[in-house]
This record gives structure tokens, sequence and C-alpha cells, in this order.
């Protein structure tokens, strides 16, 4: 069994009022993996993600698909949470 992460991550760029947390959400059920993504004050997106590297992988590569996005390039590596079931938007 490939070993679990989860990271959090922010976004930056024109990703509030485009679509980037239904994005987000889309790209990490279709793969399985969990954790949530909500708006922040500054405009921002916040995400935490759960799962395996590849999982991870394929997230964040269908996010930067996207023109308007650009990815802070500070991530943190936090605890897994082992209940965790889906993701969602906050």
């Amino acid at each position: 069994m490939d070993e679990i992460y989860r990271y959090e991550f922010r976004f930056h760029g024109r990703v509030q009022g485009v679509g980037f947390r239904y994005s987000a959400y889309h790209a990490a059920v279709s793969v399985g993996a969990t954790g949530w993504v909500k708006n922040e004050w500054d405009g921002s997106e916040l995400m935490q993600l759960q799962g395996n590297s590849s999982q991870i992988a394929c997230v964040l590569k269908a996010l930067q698909k996207g023109m308007f996005i650009q990815i802070d390039e500070t991530e943190k590596n936090l605890d897994v949470i082992e209940t965790e079931a889906s993701f969602r938007i906050k």
C-alpha cells in the first residue's frame, strides 16, 4: 500500500470567481484524494490535500492546466487524518 501524505497548499492568481474550488473538488474526487478547499479573505484559495504521492501529483497537475492559477511554492506537510473519507468545499 502506498504511503499517505497530507499537504496544505495556497493558490494565488485569479482563482476566486472562476470555478477553482469546483475544479479542485472534481480533480480530487476523480483520483480518490481527500481534504478540502476554501476561499481566503486575501483572494487566494487554501487547500488541504490528502492521498498518496500519485494522487496528489494528479490533482496538482489538473489544477496547473488552468491558465489563471499560480501555485505558491510553499507547502506544509501535515498529519494525516485517518478518518477522513472525502474531499469537500468549505
